[in-house]
């Protein structure tokens, strides 16, 4: 089932997500319906908090070369947990689909290590690098109710809050 997803400044974007206990039915519902919200906004990465869960999970499904999404690539992250960062920073425009049509800048590490469970409870370690540990690190930040351009200079800043107010 598609779910609405919530737009800045949605004040419950902010909120901090809560660990998931329970590995059950309604974890894999919330699950199914993210990739199929997800995939009809045509994303890379969705947060259970930008569509009101504030469930410590996200999905993620990164295109190939041609911007082809498969669905046995999607990653299901519950509970995760970054274990070490890179040195190595690479910048990358990114967007979101809680901004719509914004795109910036953002630096983050290009290499990570993380720690997460599976919709089964089962703990999952791997090495993310490139456009997977960049989308990783950008899903991670929702859970802890921040959006992508908190991360932007201040000057860039001002100008998205000014460009935003006037969108509406």
């Amino acid at each position: 089932m598609i779910r609405e997803v919530l737009v800045y400044p949605d004040r419950r974007l902010k909120v901090k997500s809560k660990k998931v206990e329970k590995f059950d039915e309604k974890l894999h519902t919330l699950l199914n319906d993210m990739n199929d919200t997800m995939v009809d906004r045509n994303g890379i990465g969705l947060a259970g908090i930008q569509i009101g869960k504030a469930d410590n999970v996200f999905i993620m499904n990164i295109p190939n070369k041609d911007g082809d999404q498969f669905p046995e690539n999607l990653l299901e992250i519950i509970n995760p947990e970054i274990v070490s960062k890179s040195d190595e920073m690479k910048t990358y425009e990114e967007g979101c689909l809680s901004l719509p049509e914004y795109y910036e800048d953002v630096k983050r590490s290009n290499k990570i290590e993380v720690k997460f469970q599976n919709r089964f409870g089962e703990v999952q370690h791997q090495v993310l690098e490139d456009l997977t540990a960049i989308a990783f690190q950008h899903e991670f930040d929702h859970l802890n109710g921040k959006l992508f351009f908190e991360r932007i200079s201040y000057m860039k800043r001002k100008k998205f809050e000014k460009d935003w107010k006037k969108r509406k």
